[in-house]
């Protein structure tokens, strides 16, 4: 997953709850999921406060693949996927835009 396929999936889940400024009056937080193994992150602000969108610096530090010259994280293993948490659980982009159907 890199910075731009999370606008692709911003792109595509437009207008829908698959967007965290159509979800996040609900409660739905930005987050992400490495399928490989179930461990769920909330996206994060440097300093770990966490984010009103999907961001990839606050992520693990094993699921990166890659950084700028500056650190920054430019993409995370392909089995990380961007979604939600709410009250605990983990929804894809697929179901937050279900729920919010």
């Amino acid at each position: 997953m890199t910075i731009q396929g999370i606008r692709r999936d911003n792109e595509r889940f437009s207008g829908t709850g698959g967007v965290s400024e159509n979800n996040r009056g609900t409660g739905f937080l930005p987050a992400f999921c490495d399928a490989e193994t179930g461990r769920t992150e909330l996206s994060r602000l440097p300093g770990g406060v966490p984010a009103p969108i999907h961001m990839l610096g606050g992520l693990p530090a094993e699921w990166v693949v890659r950084r700028d010259a500056s650190g920054g994280v430019l993409a995370v293993k392909n089995t990380v996927v961007a979604g939600f948490l709410l009250d605990g659980r983990f929804y894809s982009r697929e179901e937050a835009a279900l729920a919010r159907a």
